[in-house]
């Protein structure tokens, strides 16, 4: 009998490698020697890969346990004898498709014959039905944004059959445990993979994955259980929302058969522009035209915010592109918690008239000499520029 070589010698690792390099180093052996790769090879080649595998896969089910591991590198082979499970071909209580699946991932199973029994995973269980997602969208204005609304929003979908009640049958004994999968759901086909002969495991063609079929279905949905309907839901638009947002509102989609999960609606925001402010976010803005006159002598205009209007004072000598920002008059985030709600941005343009009439121009000649009409740009002056290049 040959001996046995060093674990760490077997994987190719050092003795200080981490589990991911170990998981990798076995990784990388099994599939070069896997069986399955030399069905085409001589006698002597198979022998050796078979070997060589499971010399693999013991080093492996070894330095891949803390525990295993702490007592190879302490007594070597002789931890066997003390119960310590080196040397010995020992998953920890898992079944090699366990062990091959920890590894590789993935939902199968495969048969070595002679190798070592590799049995099925666990029990299937039958599938949830779910209902179907529905997309849909709803208009709202700036003010329904701003408060937050309730909305009807029209759908069709479908819903359980008023008849049977969503089960399919309108007698429970009509309803059957379906013979192909047992009532699992799920049936195994055997399968020829890379790692030889395998199995995968499907949704049963008969029932559909349900684990039930019915032999007697009800006339009005046929037995599906659903019918469509056209209905009329209220949902609540939190405030703040933004245009292309999607709302999911759980349980709101179609009905699932037989009594399963309820899709979900999900509900795209569509904003309507608003006729004179701008948003950017959580900020409005608004641009106000003013005259010369208002401009240079000052005035208070009247300015639209989602709550109503709002009275604004134009000071004396205003610039054109001047802006003023109203605290709080822009919109809620719809984040929640702490509420921060965006400002409201005035902008004042000045306008300028394109003809005067003669006495109008000579009365601005007269007034074009004085040194109050002569541009003289004071700090004040410089900063309203600056924040108005800033801002817009």
């Amino acid at each position: 009998m040959a001996q046995k070589r060093d674990y760490y010698e077997v994987l190719g690792v050092d003795r200080k490698a981490s589990a991911d390099e170990i998981k990798a180093a076995y990784r990388k052996l099994a599939l070069k020697w896997h069986p399955d790769r030399w069905v085409n090879g001589t006698d002597a080649e198979k022998k050796t890969a078979e070997e060589n595998f499971k010399e693999a896969a013991e080093a492996y089910s070894i330095l891949s346990d803390a525990d295993k591991r702490a007592k190879y590198d302490q007594f070597g082979f002789a931890a066997e004898q003390m119960g310590g499970g080196a040397g010995g071909f020992d998953f920890g209580g898992m079944d090699i498709n366990d062990f091959l699946r920890n590894i590789f991932g993935g939902g199968f199973g495969f048969d070595f014959g002679g190798f070592g029994g590799f049995g099925g995973g666990g029990e299937s269980q039958p599938r949830t039905l779910r209902g179907r997602d529905i997309r849909t969208s709803v208009k709202l204005t700036l003010e329904e944004i701003a408060k937050g609304c309730d909305k009807e929003v029209p759908l069709e979908r479908a819903r359980p059959c008023p008849d049977c009640g969503g089960k399919g049958a309108k007698n429970s004994s009509d309803i059957k445990t379906c013979p192909t999968c047992g009532g699992q759901g799920r049936v195994r086909q055997q399968t020829r993979s890379l790692f030889g002969m395998g199995y995968t495991i499907g949704t049963c063609p008969q029932c559909q994955g349900e684990g039930k079929i019915i032999s007697n279905p009800c006339r009005r949905c046929n037995g599906t259980g659903l019918e469509r309907r056209k209905e009329m839901v209220r949902v609540h638009i939190p405030a703040g929302v933004e245009d292309g947002m999607q709302l999911t509102i759980r349980g709101e989609g179609h009905s699932a058969p037989h009594g399963g999960t309820n899709g979900d609606l999900l509900l795209v925001i569509n904003e309507i522009q608003h006729p004179q402010l701008q948003r950017d976010g959580n900020n409005l803005f608004y641009t106000r035209i003013i005259s010369v006159m208002d401009a240079m002598l000052g005035c208070e205009v009247s300015v639209p915010c989602l709550d109503g209007s709002y009275k604004v004072k134009v000071e004396p000598g205003t610039q054109s592109g001047t802006v003023v920002k109203l605290r709080g008059k822009g919109l809620p985030s719809v984040q929640g918690y702490g509420r921060s709600v965006g400002d409201l941005y005035v902008k004042f343009q000045v306008w300028v008239p394109h003809k005067l009439s003669r006495q109008e121009k000579d009365t601005l000649e007269n007034m074009r000499s004085s040194s109050s009409f002569t541009p003289d740009l004071t700090r004040e002056d410089k900063n309203t520029f600056d924040k108005v290049k800033n801002i817009f």
